[in-house]
């Protein structure tokens, strides 16, 4: 027999545990009695799309998630997928070519929510050369995958012990937050990738230590050392925009800075 269809109860009650929510406490946090919301998990009571929006917002519910919980409850999804070459979103993609290419000489990436890669500038290429498994870099590359695989970059990340916790750490929080059980699954193999437990070499100037963890490279120009940061779409209404992140690395010290500058071909 098949079981029966998830109802959005069951959605809700399941998200609410995951951000470790009571009923209480996530009650005053939509602004909505705790008999409502009782009401609302148990099946007694459907939300008008108004509220459930609400709640699936309250709780932070990925786009992606939010559809099946509109499905659920009565109603048509609200949240499209469309490919990135897609025509529609051709200003979000000018966007992202306009801060990989203008953060040149520094390296940036673009990666979608299970970390392959949508897009690199030209910086990037000059880093990833000495990859002992060119399959690393051949297709889709899970740019996690390649950062941390003993054949990949990992050999030449002077400070892998604490950049792969911090990569480890990152991704379970993303687990968290999403329940995608392909992360999961990426990782538990990354989990059983071989870490050094001390550094390779001393860093220079990491008078940052304890603010941010950096990733210290050895690259074929020198010992490189990079800060990185994060940026996403503030306000997608799109699955694919909603799930993709602009990885960018700036350099840590003077020496880098001009390292990278060599390092872009054509300089």
């Amino acid at each position: 027999m098949m079981n029966p269809a998830r109802s959005f109860g069951d959605h809700l009650r399941e998200w609410r545990q995951r951000r470790r929510l009571s009923r209480l406490e996530f009650a005053l946090e939509a602004d909505i009695s705790q008999r409502h919301l009782s009401f609302i998990e148990s099946g007694r009571a459907l939300p008008s799309r108004e509220m459930l929006m609400h709640l699936a917002e309250r709780l932070g519910v990925p786009l992606r998630e939010r559809n099946p919980m509109l499905l659920a409850a009565g109603f048509a999804p609200v949240f499209p997928e469309r490919k990135l070459d897609d025509p529609a979103l051709a200003p979000a993609r000018r966007a992202i070519d306009m801060l990989l290419k203008g953060h040149e000489p520094c390296p940036a990436l673009a990666v979608d929510r299970h970390w392959t890669l949508v897009a690199a500038n030209a910086a990037v290429t000059p880093l990833l050369a000495g990859v002992v498994d060119t399959s690393l870099t051949e297709g889709p590359i899970n740019v996690l995958r390649l950062s941390l695989h003993p054949h990949g970059l990992a050999p030449r990340i002077a400070n892998l012990a604490e950049w792969r916790a911090h990569l480890l750490e990152r991704l379970r929080q993303q687990i968290t937050a999403t329940g995608d059980p392909v992360l999961s699954k990426l990782l538990d193999e990354l989990s059983v990738y071989p870490a050094p437990a001390i550094q390779k070499s001393p860093a220079p100037e990491r008078d940052f230590a304890g603010i941010a963890v950096p990733l210290e490279l050895i690259s074929e120009a020198g010992y490189l050392s990079f800060l990185s940061t994060t940026t996403v779409f503030g306000t997608p209404v799109d699955i694919t925009l909603s799930e993709l992140a602009i990885e960018s690395f700036f350099p840590a010290n003077q020496q880098t800075a001009e390292t990278l500058r060599t390092m872009l071909p054509g300089s």
